[in-house]
């Protein structure tokens, strides 16, 4: 055998061990999943109507193209080109930004066990929708007899009503996680991302027929151009874009390794971009004509009802489905779509760390997810189903996704541009079999752009947490949940770093066989048939 010919058998056998989604629609759609999640629900709309209304079309979209894009397609470039994890890619780059790797890799593991229970109460509410269980008092219902949440405090008080569903919601993720990158992740995919999508117009479609509605959309799309000339403004445009597209914490990179080496990643990341924010205006259209029905039906304007997050879906909405005709329907459309898409957005969230395990330990698809899924799934029972839940929750939220997501993404994107200067190889690579190509425009934002944007969000939010203590929390809570922890993930990050690679792994530079431009002498990797399965014991595979 030529040595050529044995790189390529290396290669494909190589993406047989780690799994290949099948096509690039595959790929396209389980990008999406990820980036379509909770936030694009029941965040963007509020973040509009609060910074400007109709006007905040134009920060959001300069943001969108200026740095979330370019963001993206840096994500997709590295995980394409390396062939590997999070930490294998970045290792591949560079051996010393390995630890980036892993600090995305424990980022991502801390959102997985508190994003769960999130999906968990969407999960309860699509049957309380169907007897309206939370009777005259949403408020109430949610926070006393659903979460039994008392003084804050950290309690091992178990609330039934949220462990069971807690405990299903892990379990279908596991098993999704055990059949591997395309007979779970590309399967599911396929299926619920249709399905959201139908399910979503749905509601907005019932939305759109109830009265009122109109006010809830004029408020919502009414332009105050004068936001425009506000600094925070233009940083809640980019913090909206850079949490909702699912970059910078090693997501889109996991995902890129999985795609065949002469697809066409910039055309993908357009079509995911333009997607997610897609569906980010459709969310807003939905919300909004369902909160001018509530305004309208107690006599108050759309600004005294309008509300984001929890309070939103929780307690604004479930107020709507009481009041409104069918309102069963619009229930079971609205908390179903908020399960869908959290789910394909977990899925992506722990697929993140099963990848780096599997890369740095060379496990089986099934050992590497029970080993990462079952403490993972121990570790959200324990904090999350108790009645001091949804306050460890909140405080982790906010610090992960302000200090955790938006520093890693920070660092690694001026270490890969200014100290690896690696963006023009990358960005070559992208131009092998991409359309339409990056040049000299793509690494100036990559580089100035995108980090400055980045910034500007980070010193904001960083002010607003210095000005007074987040949610009015007890000191000792933020410390420990919320500042402790964000400065423990890069130091487990870096020493995670320090241990040795599985024998034979590949790491000076993009493993052989890579090059989009080289000729193929393999069919492309896709996860083996059942009954057809290599009996290596390090498969890619499914239950067994």
């Amino acid at each position: 055998m030529s040595t050529t010919a044995g790189r390529a058998t290396g290669q494909a056998d190589e993406e047989r061990r780690r799994g290949a989604f099948s096509s690039r629609r595959v790929f396209i759609l389980a990008a999406i999943g990820s980036a379509v999640g909770l936030g694009n629900i029941w965040r963007f709309p509020y973040v509009a109507y609060e910074n400007g209304g109709g006007a905040f079309v134009v920060p959001y979209l300069v943001a969108l193209l200026t740095a979330g894009i370019p963001f993206l397609l840096l994500d997709y470039a590295i995980g394409h080109r390396h062939r590997g994890s999070a930490p294998l890619s970045f290792a591949r780059l560079r051996r010393g930004t390995e630890g980036l790797g892993w600090w995305q890799v424990g980022i991502c593991f801390v959102i997985a066990i508190y994003y769960a229970a999130v999906i968990a109460w969407a999960l309860r509410y699509t049957f309380f929708s169907l007897d309206e269980a939370w009777g005259a008092d949403p408020e109430g219902f949610f926070f006393g007899e659903f979460l039994q949440a008392g003084d804050v405090q950290v309690t091992a008080d178990v609330v039934p009503g949220v462990l069971v569903p807690l405990v299903l919601v892990w379990l279908a993720v596991l098993v999704i996680m055990a059949l591997g990158v395309q007979r779970g992740i590309g399967a599911t995919s396929l299926v619920f991302i249709p399905v959201l999508v139908l399910a979503f117009a749905a509601l907005v479609v019932r939305a759109l027929l109830l009265p009122g509605a109109a006010a809830g959309l004029d408020a919502l799309f009414t332009p105050d151009w004068s936001a425009l000339t506000s600094a925070p403004v233009w940083a809640a445009a980019f913090g909206q874009i850079f949490f909702s597209l699912s970059i910078g914490f090693g997501i889109m990179i996991t995902y890129a390794s999985y795609v065949g080496r002469r697809e066409d990643m910039i055309g993908s990341g357009l079509v995911v971009g333009f997607s997610n924010s897609g569906f980010e205006l459709l969310a807003g259209i939905g919300v909004f004509a369902a909160l001018g029905f509530m305004a309208q039906a107690g006599g108050v304007a759309v600004g005294e009802v309008a509300s984001d997050g929890i309070g939103l879906a929780f307690i604004a909405f479930p107020t709507i489905i009481s009041e409104a005709p069918a309102g069963a329907l619009i229930g079971v459309l609205f908390f179903g779509s908020l399960v869908i898409a959290g789910i394909t957005s977990l899925v992506s969230v722990i697929e993140v760390v099963i990848s780096a395990v599997r890369d740095k330990l060379d496990t089986s698809r099934l050992t590497a997810t029970l080993v990462v899924g079952g403490p993972a799934a121990v570790l959200s029972l324990v904090l999350f189903s108790t009645t001091s839940g949804i306050y460890v929750l909140d405080v982790v939220d906010h610090f992960v996704n302000q200090y955790g997501i938006l520093v890693v993404a920070l660092i690694s994107m001026l270490i890969v541009a200014w100290a690896v200067r690696a963006l023009a190889g990358l960005g070559e690579h992208l131009n092998v079999h991409g359309r339409p190509r990056v040049g000299a425009g793509w690494r100036v934002l990559t580089s100035l752009v995108a980090p400055a944007g980045l910034a500007v969000v980070l010193v904001f939010a960083l002010r607003d947490d210095l000005a007074a203590p987040y949610g009015d929390y007890p000191g000792w809570l933020l410390l420990v949940c919320g500042w402790l922890l964000v400065a423990v993930l890069p130091l487990v990050g870096f020493l995670l770093a320090r241990l040795p690679w599985r024998a034979g792994t590949h790491l000076d530079g993009p493993p052989p066989g890579s090059d989009p431009a080289a000729p193929l002498h393999a069919t492309p990797a896709t996860d083996p048939p059942p009954g057809n399965r290599p009996v290596t014991g390090h498969d890619e595979g499914g239950l067994r």
